[in-house]
């Protein structure tokens, strides 16, 4: 996921300035005087701190009593050290709140040794974006529709095991039967960019279409690339005429491995609160954080950084979770073993 210095720098030049008039007084409400800690499960300037940043900039003026908001960062394991603290230890008064990485949550299936959480239980605040990746193949590659790597080859880059490009590349083998050559080992996207470029590799599956559609537009205007297949529950605005990766799923077994792995991309970067959190809290925060989506000045401050704001509701990570957790356990094993 991108994390660009673009987005860093305009966090340091929006601020405060693009902040704008609070929508709450100082003094009334629960949080007036107080302060709320967003935990970025990730090391300062990674993806998830930027987001977390991002929101903690504008969501106090939108939170009665209008609190300071300060980012504190614990990272470790992906963003599971955090879920594991926010799960079990942290306050649970509504002053602490976190996000960490999209796949967490579902490690409760996928990886429940590591998982000491129920990521059902959760008090899920809401997701700046939804987002949806696609796979793509280079003009050169000979591949032009996914129906063609169902029956022939196509190396595709990936940064290795536990990435995107490993994760959904593996999923389209086993649950498709796709014929798709990982070549791992790349330090990250853009030195996959760079070997796809080069004719190293002549496919990438799992890049998000934002970071593409923002850094490599002219690849698919002009036709260099071709967007085989979209990995997400559904598709995005800008690509209509893409079909989706569930569409080529044979039975409900198959779509339900794919769900599995592709409901995180429904809850891209997710915040949540503890357990037990009190339902107003819950509810406030849910407002508040919505009221942020719509800030003229986080909007702002994004659109400088070709960041991209689709934002979902609590309700509707809660939702997801659900019909997630509700697929078969035969099913949820044998995908698990495809991702090792």
């Amino acid at each position: 996921m991108r994390a660009s210095s673009a987005f860093a720098a305009s966090a340091v030049l929006c601020g405060l300035a693009l902040a704008g008039a609070p929508a709450f007084a100082q003094g009334a409400g629960f949080y007036a005087g107080k302060t709320l800690d967003v935990y970025a499960g990730s090391s300062p300037g990674a993806g998830y701190d930027l987001y977390a940043r991002l929101v903690a900039r504008h969501i106090g003026k939108h939170l009665p009593g209008a609190p300071s908001v300060v980012v504190k960062n614990y990272a470790g394991a992906g963003g599971l050290r955090l879920a594991n603290w926010l799960y079990g230890v942290a306050p649970r008064d509504g002053l602490s709140i976190g996000t960490f990485g999209r796949g967490v949550p579902f490690e409760t299936l996928l990886n429940p040794k590591a998982a000491n959480f129920d990521g059902r239980q959760f008090n899920w605040i809401g997701s700046v974006n939804d987002e949806v990746s696609v796979c793509v193949a280079s003009d050169k590659s000979g591949v032009t529709r996914f129906e063609d790597v169902l029956t022939r080859e196509l190396t595709v880059g990936s940064t290795g095991a536990g990435g995107d490009t490993f994760i959904f590349s593996s999923l389209l083998n086993g649950v498709l039967g796709a014929k798709l050559k990982i070549v791992s080992g790349y330090p990250g996207g853009n030195e996959i960019s760079l070997a796809l470029e080069r004719g190293e590799v002549h496919g990438r599956c799992g890049w998000s279409w934002s970071s593409l559609s923002a850094t490599h537009a002219k690849w698919v205007e002009g036709g260099q690339v071709r967007v085989l297949a979209q990995l997400g529950l559904w598709k995005h605005p800008d690509l209509p005429n893409a079909p989706l990766a569930l569409d080529f799923a044979k039975n409900d077994a198959q779509r339900d491995a794919l769900r599995l792995v592709f409901a995180r991309q429904a809850m891209a970067w997710p915040f949540a609160a503890p357990p037990s959190t009190p339902a107003e809290r819950v509810k406030e925060l849910r407002a508040g954080f919505e009221a942020s989506m719509k800030d003229p000045a986080l909007l702002q401050e994004a659109k400088n950084a070709s960041f991209e704001i689709r934002p979902v509701s609590g309700e509707q990570i809660e939702k997801i979770l659900a019909e997630t957790f509700a697929i078969a356990p035969d099913v949820v094993a044998r995908t698990a073993e495809l991702l090792k």
